[in-house]
Order: C-alpha cells, then sequence, then structure tokens
C-alpha cells in the first residue's frame, strides 16, 4: 500500500472531522477544524484558462493551490502544490461518469494511488444531475485508501450554502489536506 505524507509547509491537520463550507456569493470555502476554528480558506480563481484554487490556512498564510490539468477540465486531474515551496504533492483525478463521481488522489511524484472518493448511489448521481432543483439534493461520498478500505466520508447538509461534514476515520495512509481540499473542489467544479 503507498503511504501518503504531503508535508504542506503552512498547516497541519490533526482533527478527524473538518466541515466545509460555501460562501453565499461565489466559489468561496472555508473549512472548519472540530473546535470549529477556521483551518483553510480558498477560493476559485475567476476568468483563467485554467482552474485556480489558492488555499490559505487560518490566518491568510499561503498553504497550497490546485490547478487544473487543462483548460475547461471537468474531467480530468488537479495538481495540489505547496504554496511555500512549489512541489506538487498529489492530483486529484476526476473520473467523469453520469453514473458515479469519481476521484482519485495519486502521489504528484510516483502517481500511486493512496486514496479513492466516490459518490454513493447512481440513482442520486442521476437524480442531483437531471431532476429539475436535482442540485439541491445534498452529496454524499465515500473515502478509501489505495487497497479499498474505508477510510472516511464526505456528506453534504441540506443547506442555503453548501455545506459538507468530512469524517476521516482512518488517515494513515491518505493525505487529509488533500480531502478537504478535494470537498471544495469537487464542489466548485462540479457547479454544486
Amino acid at each position: 500500500m503507498a503511504t501518503a505524507d504531503p508535508d504542506i509547509e503552512a498547516i497541519d491537520l490533526t482533527d478527524d472531522s473538518y466541515t466545509v463550507e460555501q460562501s453565499l456569493v461565489r466559489n468561496k470555502y472555508k473549512a472548519l477544524d472540530a473546535d470549529g476554528e477556521v483551518v483553510l480558506r480558498g477560493k476559485q480563481k475567476m476568468f483563467k484558462m485554467k482552474e485556480e484554487f489558492p488555499l490559505t490556512d487560518g490566518d491568510g498564510t499561503d498553504a497550497f493551490t490546485v490547478t487544473a490539468g487543462g483548460i475547461v477540465d471537468v474531467a480530468g486531474n488537479y495538481v495540489l502544490s505547496d504554496a511555500q515551496t512549489g512541489e506538487d504533492l498529489v492530483v486529484l483525478d476526476n473520473d467523469y461518469s453520469i453514473f458515479q463521481d469519481t476521484w482519485k488522489i495519486r502521489d504528484a511524484d510516483t502517481e500511486a494511488k493512496l486514496a479513492q472518493i466516490d459518490s454513493r448511489g447512481a440513482l442520486v448521481t442521476l437524480a442531483r444531475n437531471n431532476l429539475p432543483f436535482g442540485e439541491l439534493i445534498p452529496h454524499k461520498y465515500e473515502i478509501t485508501d489505495a487497497d479499498g478500505g474505508h477510510v472516511g466520508r464526505i456528506e453534504g447538509q441540506l443547506s442555503v450554502r453548501d455545506r459538507y461534514e468530512i469524517t476521516i476515520d482512518d488517515a494513515s495512509s491518505v493525505p487529509k489536506e488533500a480531502v478537504v481540499a478535494a470537498a471544495m473542489v469537487i464542489d466548485a467544479i462540479q457547479g454544486n
């Protein structure tokens, strides 16, 4: 099994649960730890040829950036790079399907799969994508490690703005920073 220790200089996520909230105005997010403290802030840069999501820690220090691999990259890859060192740490790959949303987290150097995030249920995904007001149905994702073992879940909450509860039961081989960033990127990219 691959192990992951993406040493992001600016942050160290140690909790087992986080809440990601979207701003009411645009694709701007914050991640809160279990105590309600802001640990990450991110926003999708507007009017860029490639999707870009700079993220800062709770104090505003640049932490990392998620950048699309291509232009208008709905089903593609997004590279998470350390803002302090410029080093590419992990890649978020989106395997587009109308039946299930699947995101893989891979090591940027070795390309080894570290984790996978799958939407739960083809019927829910179809309803979200095809029914009038389907986008109001909250997302639910299962997080697994490279071997398919349970790591945690991301559960959307019914609210005016998008809100996700992230629970990580065992992240010994999965980078928490990438999981929290993925929740923001998934929401923004898929226009949820």
